[in-house]
């Protein structure tokens, strides 16, 4: 009924549209971030002065998977430590290295890399020899170094 008593009104976007227009982020524009959802990965609470909140990066490609252990700096994020599934075959998995297995073989290849870059591999041994039974690994509520073990947060792309 309004459309019939209102006339056609063209949008016209003059020069004063484009002075004010302000792009979005480069890597918002091109579907890469959102950063609304990275905000509320990264930020870390207030009252955790100057500490890093570690977040896991997973990247699948056609022939390879990354595994990347970040923290957010003003700067910009820094990489700790990084597993390729293309290392596998020198710890014998030769075939599928883009598989779920290969995906759960090389997540454990970085966390075994950052507990060892932070000191905590002798503390978190994992199970030493093979003997088919489930095994969970217990909190260690705090060691004698003062070391407590950490949480990682987990990001696909």
């Amino acid at each position: 009924m309004l459309s019939v008593l209102q006339g056609f009104v063209k949008v016209v976007k003059n020069k004063a549209y484009f002075k004010r227009y302000q792009v979005k982020f480069r890597r918002r524009r091109e579907g890469k971030t959102d950063y609304f959802a990275r905000k509320r990965l990264v930020i870390q609470d207030k009252n955790k002065y100057n500490t890093p909140k570690y977040r896991m990066i997973v990247r699948f490609s056609n022939r390879d998977i990354v595994c990347q252990i970040a923290y957010a700096k003003i700067e910009g994020d820094v990489i700790v430590c990084a597993a390729y599934s293309h290392e596998l075959p020198k710890y014998g998995v030769t075939v599928g290295l883009t598989n779920y297995a290969a995906a759960y073989c090389t997540g454990l290849l970085a966390a075994r890399r950052l507990l060892n870059k932070f000191g905590l591999d002798k503390v978190y041994e994992g199970q030493v020899e093979v003997t088919g039974d489930e095994f969970n690994v217990e909190s260690v509520e705090e060691n004698f170094w003062g070391k407590k073990g950490f949480t990682l947060f987990t990001f696909y792309y």
